[in-house]
């Protein structure tokens, strides 16, 4: 413990490129209810729950980088909300945006828990939820994710918007899955009032398959897209790295995130910190610091602080993702439930 406490300092966090640090994605848990083909095996290992950061301690990790000018917070997986009493840590968490100090609590899910907590959600100040949906087959579905039920999901995003919570789809778009219902899940999203994030599938962990086989460039489904509608580039930004379009026809927004075939690196913004207390400064990177060792060595925050600010000053420009069949390992040995989505 420090017998005499430094002030923190509140400098924005500035990056070696001169961009400035306001968004922070934390992994609650890396574990989830569905075993997607995409990011993980069937048979995952997943990390002994002691190893796995407190809920007082994201409260408090969470609370060091908004001091230090993390203006949106976006909570993930795994599944975030199979996390024993994440309701608590997310109402503790609303207090920044009672104060102005966080413009945005979310969070990203797969909607299977979405029906139960959607109301206590919007109540703890969340307004908007990320929910991951690749197909609205429902054979396709159970395929996609191995273990999930399409009717929950389905279910659990009824209720969010029924709480009053605004709902972005994300898409994963997986060649010879679902290529040929992206419209149709673009027309569902915007019937309903949603905007929709289609990604392209990245190398992260190993998986039972061939990355090669599911990768879709998104070049290729706007092309598609743009032969039955009109699309429009808009300005239009959530804090993510997706660029958007609107659909005359529809009256809805389609995002395309496009880590392979242009990435997004150059207005990087985000970091992201596992669930067990690994700040990495780049998704496709293995660059990472410990925030566990100084968020227990001390209660005051400053060697966080300071762990947290040296991490930063080694952000690197850009990943360098590559999908083809001359390589047989992925880019980054950890799955994306490790990191966060």
């Amino acid at each position: 413990m420090d017998i005499f406490p430094r002030p923190l300092p509140t400098e924005p966090l500035i990056d070696p490129f001169a961009r400035a640090i306001t968004y922070l994605r934390v992994s609650v848990t890396d574990r989830c209810d569905f075993r997607c083909v995409y990011c993980m095996s069937e048979h995952m290992t997943f990390l002994p729950k002691r190893d796995l950061l407190s809920l007082e301690e994201l409260d408090r990790l969470c609370s060091a980088f908004i001091r230090l000018g993390v203006r949106k917070l976006r909570l993930t997986g795994g599944e975030p909300l199979v996390r024993r009493d994440l309701m608590t840590l997310i109402r503790s968490l609303g207090r920044h945006i009672d104060s102005g100090a966080l413009e945005e609590l979310t969070l990203t899910t797969n909607g299977s828990q979405l029906a139960k907590h959607a109301a206590d959600l919007y109540a703890a100040g969340v307004r908007r939820v990320n929910v991951s949906l690749d197909t609205l087959d429902e054979t396709k579905f159970r395929q996609v994710t191995r273990w999930g039920d399409l009717g929950v999901v389905l279910g659990g995003i009824d209720a969010a918007l029924a709480a009053g919570l605004k709902i972005k789809i994300n898409t994963v778009a997986l060649r010879d899955v679902n290529e040929d219902e992206i419209a149709s899940i673009a027309a569902w999203a915007h019937g309903k009032g949603m905007d929709l994030s289609l990604i392209e599938t990245m190398p992260l962990g190993e998986i039972d398959g061939d990355r090669t086989d599911q990768y879709l460039p998104l070049s290729r489904v706007r092309a598609r897209l743009a032969q039955r509608w009109t699309l429009n580039d808009i300005p239009y930004k959530t804090g993510g790295p997706a660029r958007y379009v609107s659909v005359a026809e529809t009256g809805g927004r389609i995002g395309f995130i496009t880590p392979m075939t242009h990435n997004f690196c150059e207005s990087c913004n985000r970091v992201r910190v596992t669930c067990t207390g690994t700040l990495f400064m780049c998704l496709g990177q293995e660059d990472a610091a410990d925030l566990r060792a100084p968020l227990r060595a001390s209660e005051s925050d400053a060697l966080l602080a300071d762990a947290i600010r040296s991490a930063i000053a080694r952000k690197p420009k850009g990943h360098d993702f590559v999908i083809d069949r001359t390589r047989a390992k992925p880019a980054v040995a950890r799955h994306m439930s490790t990191t966060g989505g």
